[in-house]
């Protein structure tokens, strides 16, 4: 059997270890470091608008954003007056896909 003092001693080892390892992130704490910017900013016009279809002409309702970096400008069709896509007849989720609309010559404003 460990005698007295042994066990204070190890249990004085585990104590010090343990200040050790909860006072490490106060002393030299690691530094954070933000996402890099991987996605476009972009811009969702509020409220849902008409969107016009290039291909086979018409209109359908939907959402309509704006590519900050590029000045690309897209609708997604939601067919109803919902900000997101629905189908009135099905109640699966839905898919919206982009429909280019036009571009803002963004590089001409700088």
């Amino acid at each position: 059997m460990p005698t007295n003092r042994t066990t204070n001693v190890l249990l004085g080892l585990i104590a010090g270890a343990l200040m050790v390892l909860a006072a490490r992130p106060y002393i030299a704490p690691t530094s954070v470091h933000a996402d890099a910017d991987s996605a476009d900013p972009i811009y969702v016009e509020p409220g849902v608008h008409m969107i016009r279809i290039a291909k086979g002409g018409g209109q359908v309702l939907g959402k309509v954003m704006v590519n900050l970096r590029t000045g690309n400008v897209y609708g997604f069709p939601t067919t109803t007056s919902d900000p997101y896509p629905a189908s009135p007849l099905d109640n699966k989720p839905q898919v919206s896909h982009a429909i280019p609309l036009g571009r803002f010559a963004l590089e001409e404003a700088r």
